[in-house]
């Protein structure tokens, strides 16, 4: 058993890197799929456990009041990771749009550069509403669920309004540390 003064410091670390862990395991099952449906269904079940860790983390760094700049950058690279790694592998299986993909990938990146900068003169850089949102709404999108809406399945239209959100987080990122772009 974990002793709760020690629980932070190896608890925390191990979900992150969970989530880290999946991302190949997510990969290869989405390219497996094609040709095995199980693939697929294997693909949504790993990622929704490593979606499922992102939020434990994020729950218990606030309930033992545990934050720190190292740990807040390694959960957002994971999550960027786990989303990034799951919609290459879904475009290249023609599961998702390469635009929307580029959007939200674009986003990332930019995003992961601007934390760097921000965290480079030791500001710290907290999640937004907008950006747990379009972590959220970008994790409901990934995996396939629901018939089809029109001309497309629901996750498609989850997907548009993942890139749509990921574009409201940015700008809403940019501006509030736009004083460390200059």
């Amino acid at each position: 058993m974990i002793a709760r003064t020690d629980a932070p410091r190896t608890v925390l670390p191990a979900l992150t890197g969970a989530r880290i862990l999946a991302v190949p395991a997510v990969m290869a099952l989405i390219l497996a799929g094609p040709n095995h449906d199980s693939a697929y269904t294997a693909a949504a079940i790993v990622f929704a456990v490593a979606a499922i860790t992102d939020f434990a983390d994020g729950y218990l760094a606030r309930r033992w009041a545990v934050t720190t700049k190292l740990g807040s950058f390694l959960d957002t690279t994971a999550d960027k990771l786990l989303a990034t790694g799951a919609l290459i592998a879904l475009v290249d299986v023609d599961r998702a749009s390469p635009w929307l993909a580029a959007i939200i990938i674009g986003r990332e990146l930019l995003i992961l550069g601007l934390r760097g900068v921000v965290a480079a003169d030791g500001v710290v850089f907290p999640p937004s509403i907008w950006g747990k949102l379009k972590t959220n709404i970008q994790f409901v999108a990934i995996v396939r669920w629901g018939g089809q809406l029109g001309p497309f399945y629901f996750d498609e239209w989850v997907m548009i309004a993942a890139a749509a959100i990921t574009v409201l987080s940015a700008v809403e990122y940019l501006k509030r540390f736009s004083s460390a772009l200059r």
